[in-house]
């Protein structure tokens, strides 16, 4: 990213995609947000009402005729939209394949028909399913990914791959650590805190408590989406975007009820699935490899735990300005 570019982001009006959003206007990029608000929120993006180099532009990305439109003028996307929930896959199984993987297809055949070959997609960690390797780098495999959301992320690379070598695309997929901060709408760290306005003495938790991942911060990870695709050559790279540590569930209990200034509050621990997983698909496990995207110079300003009390903060922020519900 050299220089001022037309940038359309999908799911742009949602929590990573509002944060990248403010990113690349702040770089002095043209923005065009494509969301159909199912999840995104106008909200996040309300504070760039007046400035011009932003286009929000409601639509879904089935929609063939729409998106094509919005990818007219495109130098690079951002391809965000997506069901980021693990465990609906458990009881809807084909939600992942529509709204991730034929989703992903539209995008790219739009991208195709419009001649833009710059993409930056969001994949997960899932897709590495249960390792034997902590941390755990970009070339292990094969991979077997334990939840239809990792798979359906999994196959959305291996499509992004082939389209990349076809048709001479050059794309970047983010496998993100679990990822957290202001204007998060789902995850643990948002469940602990919603749970506790409801009821501050007891705190329900899914599984053992011994869950334990990483967790970035969004500012680090916006960081490290646009720093990739300033320096990306290879028609399919992929990078690990996590910090350095791992953090327990519990643990990340203690850190919510601390900043939300909370005494005497009893868990309960549900004792979770398969061996204290807190659903099925849940990785017990997770920490990311991420020496071969800070060997490129970028690195992460916070740990899991930092990372996790600045959400749980941000949460009681918001919190005060609005009543429960």
């Amino acid at each position: 990213m050299v220089g001022a570019e037309s940038v359309l982001v999908t799911g742009g009006a949602g929590f990573i995609g509002s944060h990248l959003i403010d990113r690349l206007l702040a770089d002095g990029h043209r923005v065009r947000c494509y969301d159909n608000f199912t999840s995104g929120k106008r909200e996040f993006l309300a504070h760039h009402a007046k400035n011009p180099n932003l286009q929000i532009i409601g639509g879904d990305v089935m929609e063939r005729a729409a998106l094509a439109e919005a990818m007219k003028g495109v130098d690079l996307v951002f391809h965000l939209a997506a069901n980021p929930d693990v465990r609906i896959g458990a009881t809807s199984s084909r939600i992942h394949l529509d709204q991730n993987v034929i989703a992903t297809y539209e995008v790219l055949e739009a991208m195709r028909a419009a001649g833009v070959r710059r993409l930056g997609f969001t994949s997960t960690s899932t897709v590495y399913g249960e390792t034997d390797r902590i941390p755990t780098p970009e070339d292990f495999g094969p991979l077997f990914p334990i939840s239809l959301y990792g798979a359906s992320k999994l196959a959305c690379e291996a499509l992004i791959s082939g389209y990349a070598h076809t048709f001479d695309f050059e794309t970047v997929s983010y496998r993100f650590a679990n990822v957290v901060g202001p204007r998060s709408t789902h995850g643990v760290t948002y469940d602990f805190y919603h749970k506790l306005r409801a009821d501050p003495k007891r705190l329900e938790i899914l599984g053992d408590g011994r869950q334990k991942k990483s967790y970035v911060h969004v500012s680090d990870t916006v960081e490290a989406m646009v720093h990739t695709m300033r320096m990306a050559k290879a028609k399919a790279e992929v990078f690990n975007i996590g910090s350095r540590d791992a953090i327990t569930v519990t643990e990340i209990a203690n850190l919510v009820v601390a900043e939300m200034g909370l005494k005497d509050v009893t868990y309960h621990f549900t004792g979770g699935v398969d061996g204290g997983r807190g659903w099925k698909g849940d990785v017990k496990v997770m920490r990311l490899d991420t020496s071969k995207l800070e060997r490129t110079g970028w690195h992460p300003k916070m740990g899991s735990a930092e990372s996790i009390a600045a959400t749980a903060r941000a949460l009681v922020d918001e919190g005060k300005k609005a009543p429960v519900k």
